[in-house]
Parts: C-alpha cells; structure tokens; sequence
C-alpha cells in the first residue's frame, strides 16, 4: 500500500477518535462521485468503548486501546491480533494494590479502561496502561501483542488512579546508545501523596527489568518529579492538573494542562473558581525537574475570551503559512481548539476557536520570565504551589534558548498568558479536536466536533487585518473585522460523521 493512503488513515482516525469516543462505527456510505471518498469502518464488541489510537508509521499498522481489549488493525481496519486486558477483580480503593498488599475492601469484577498506548519503536513494542489496580502498564510486542512484561511489584509502577481514559498522557525520549525515558503527566484524583503529577520514567530494553518504570532520579531530597502539595487541595478541595495534550521538540518535552484556580472577579471581595489553559515545559535532561516552567494560553477574538483548552497537535508550518508568520517552514506550530470561557470545564459551552501558536514565540517568552526571574524581578508566581508571595532570587549567569534551570527560582509561573493566533470559529457545534500536518508546502488542519463532524481547513492566504479587516472562513460565513490580528483565509470542507463515528478515509 502506497504511503500517503494510510498516512490519511492514521491522521483522519485519530482525530475522529479522540473527539467522539464511542466504539459506534458506521456503515459504508456511498458518497456522491464528485466527492471520489470511500469510507472503511471497524465494529468493536458490543458496547465496547474505545479510548486511544496509534499508527505505526513503519507499517500502518493500527493499534487501538479499547475498555478490556487492545486491537491491532492492517491498514484496512482488518483484525489481525486481539489482547485482552480485563476485566478482574479489584477496588479502586485498594492502595496499595491488592497484588502488592492485602486489601480490606470488597473485590468485584472491574473493566480496565486504556488510559495511555504507546509505540516504543526502538524495543518494537507498545506500552498499553489501563486503570486496574491503580494504574499498572503492559509491554506488548507488536507484531502479536504478546505480553513482554508487566511491572506490578513497587510503588512507581502505579501511575495514576483515575479512572477515565484521558487521565493520563506520555511522552518517549529516545536515545541511540541509552535506555529511553518516558516522560508521564496525570491528573491525581486527590491522592497527590501516592502519585506525582508529572514524573520522568526509565524505560529499560529488558521489559521485564527490576528498573522498568523506576524514576530517573530519586533521592531523599530530589526526584524526577513534580507532585502536587497536599494543602493546595484545602484551599481548591477538588484541585487537579488535566493533561490535554503532550509533545516533545528540540531539548524540552511539553503539556498542555487545564489548571483551576481561585480568582478574585472585578470589584468583588470574594474568590470564584475558574479553569486556566497552560502550557507546561522541562528540559528533557532535568533529573531534578528545576526546569519546570508553566505559562498560561488562550485565544481571543472579537472581544470574546475563549481559554477552555479542548484539544491540540503538533505540526509544522510549511512554506506558504511559514512566510506570512515569519517563521521558516520546519517551525513548530501548535494547532488548539478553546471553547468559550473559564468556568465550566465539564460542561464547555459550544463557542469554540481554532487558533495558532508558534512554539518559539511561547518559547521566547518563557525565556524573558527567566532572565527577569533570576535579576531578582517578581516572584515565582506558581498558583497551585501556594507560593506567589515568594520572590525571585537573584543569580548572576547566562539565560540563553536551553537554560534548564538551577535549585532555586523553581518551578516557575507566567503570568501573562501568550495569546494564540485564531483562524475560525463555530458556535454552534463545539469543536473537540484536530490533527494537522503540511501538504505540497501549505497546512492543513482538521477539526471534529461535538455532533460528529469532520471539517478540513485549508491555510491559502494569510494577510495582515490592518490591512484588510476581513476574514473569510467559507462561502456561507459572514465577514467579520477583527482589527490589528493576523488571520487565515480559510477553504473549509466538510463532512457528516454521525455521533460517536470512527471513519478512516482515503483521500
């Protein structure tokens, strides 16, 4: 099979994936011939839910982590090998885990929902974590998923446990003559004593080494991780870190976080709980994690704040977008979805923006908080660390693009948020998530919604509003101003996806 067809397959499945959830797949439809698309669908068990999705970009062969059952699919959504993860018996009450100590709550059969899947392509396995018993990982081979190893015997092969399917996110390191490292961010469902919220895991060549998921580094004092402080929760009772999307570039790996915080509204003497995008960032080579810097984003456009990160992808600029941002083709760019608002994370309201981030730009301005932070200039800044009354420590050295940070002035806060670039909106069908990649030099991105939809957004132009205020995002959208922003002239197609629909397509 040619590359480009299942390249599709990988990009188009992925993004329907993730915003949709469901394992309710359509029937083939026959499209209108204008349209020359075909449509291949894959049925999982009866009300069986899937949760993440991988293509190996080698042989496009597909993995699918599902509640109790991994799938490994051919490019044509042909079953080629199944494993199964569960159900058993367990107690999400029981920690440590049953299988490590005793448990004095009652056992019943409990489903094992994939939380993360992963492809090491150095070792040729996956990395396939479920929610029993508090979090445990399976290596699989992947030409068979045959069981290589499951670590279960100490406290750090327990990585999280919550429950839902997008709990937790890593991120792989690879070195050419060194064990890799796996980066892990999770939210902690209150139980910040038991798991760090972000750690750096070794992840050993031997699958069923002793080491295997042990921290990078770990002393009494220091340790490749980031826990949340108990008394946050006495100030946020249900404070947690939601980890949306994760990525590695250059010498950092990256997450991008949903935060709550307590704020004081204009005028008023009282606090409310609001919820702040973030993007979170540590130097791959950071054992002690002094590295951490988080900054917060959003998008704005018409005067409407949308700062509910829904979804994002990393992806590059290509030559056509690349000369209008002033970035050269191979920059990263972050492609977000927002909805509206601050305040209602479970329940997002339906306006929603798809808007740009340049990475270096985000990267520019963490650089600046740095150098200001070590002349002694503000304090640290870190909400949910309860330490913004402490001052920034002045230190006479060099900042430059790679600093990793020193034993002081961390972790580290922005507090200005860094503004994305919006390129359209929709508020009627909220938007969930997007996938995009470059294609003969111009970006592409595509958006699924909450009604299951499929929308391509095709980057042709990009012009200064200074210039000319209006932004054309299809034929049937209104032009609207939005003076002194850059925007996106916006060819967008369209198709009807049903709820829940897993649709892979041949373009």
């Amino acid at each position: 099979m040619k590359a480009m067809p299942w390249n599709w397959t990988c990009l188009l499945s992925h993004l329907l994936m993730v915003g949709m959830g469901s394992s309710t797949l359509l029937p083939r439809q026959s499209p209108p011939p204008s349209q020359k698309r075909s449509f291949v669908t894959f049925r999982g068990e009866p009300a069986e839910s899937f949760n993440h999705l991988v293509v190996d970009e080698r042989t496009g062969h597909i993995y699918v982590g599902a509640v109790n059952r991994i799938y490994k699919l051919s490019s044509d959504l042909k079953v080629l090998v199944t494993h199964q993860t569960g159900p058993d018996e367990d107690n999400p009450k029981c920690y440590p885990p049953r299988i490590v100590q005793t448990c004095n709550e009652p056992l019943t059969p409990t489903n094992n929902v994939n939380k993360m899947l992963l492809i090491d392509y150095k070792e040729n396995r996956l990395i396939a974590c479920g929610s029993l018993y508090q979090g445990i990982c399976k290596l699989l081979r992947l030409e068979d998923l045959f069981k290589l190893g499951e670590p279960f015997h100490k406290k750090e092969h327990y990585l999280s446990g919550v429950n839902e399917s997008g709990s937790v996110f890593g991120v792989i390191v690879s070195y050419n003559n060194l064990d890799d490292k796996l980066f892990i961010a999770t939210a902690v469902d209150g139980k910040p004593e038991y798991f760090p919220t972000i750690s750096s895991r070794k992840l050993t060549k031997n699958s069923e080494a002793d080491g295997m998921f042990a921290y990078v580094f770990h002393d009494e004092f220091v340790a490749s991780m980031i826990k949340i402080p108990s008394d946050t929760f006495t100030v946020i009772p249900d404070f947690d870190i939601y980890y949306v999307y994760g990525f590695s570039s250059g010498n950092f790996v990256y997450f991008l976080t949903l935060q709550p915080e307590m704020v004081s509204p204009p005028g008023s003497t009282t606090k409310e709980q609001v919820y702040t995008s973030k993007l979170v960032r540590l130097c791959k080579e950071d054992t002690a994690f002094n590295s951490y810097v988080e900054v917060p984003i959003g998008c704005e456009r018409s005067g409407v704040e949308y700062r509910l990160l829904q979804a994002a992808y990393l992806s590059k600029a290509g030559a056509v977008l690349a000369r209008t941002l002033g970035v050269r083709p191979e920059d990263d760019l972050l492609f977000t979805v927002f909805s509206k608002g601050q305040k209602r994370k479970m329940k997002s309201l339906d306006e929603s923006a798809l808007c740009i981030f340049i990475l270096k730009q985000i990267n520019d301005r963490i650089k600046e908080r740095l150098q200001s932070c070590y002349r002694g200039e503000g304090t640290l800044d870190l909400a949910w660390l309860k330490v913004k009354d402490i001052p920034c420590s002045s230190a006479l050295l060099t900042i430059d693009d790679n600093f990793c940070g020193l034993d002081m002035n961390a972790p580290l806060g922005v507090s200005e948020m860094v503004r994305g670039i919006p390129v359209f909106t929709e508020d009627r069908d909220r938007m969930t998530s997007v996938i995009a990649y470059v294609y003969k030099n111009h970006s592409l991105a595509f958006v699924g919604t909450k009604s299951g939809k499929l929308k391509k957004h095709q980057k042709l132009l990009m012009h200064n509003s200074t210039n000319n205020p209006e932004m054309h995002q299809n034929s049937n959208d209104s032009h609207q101003r939005e003076p002194d922003v850059k925007h996106c002239l916006l060819k967008t197609h369209s198709i009807h996806a049903g709820p829940g629909a897993f649709i892979f397509q041949y373009l």
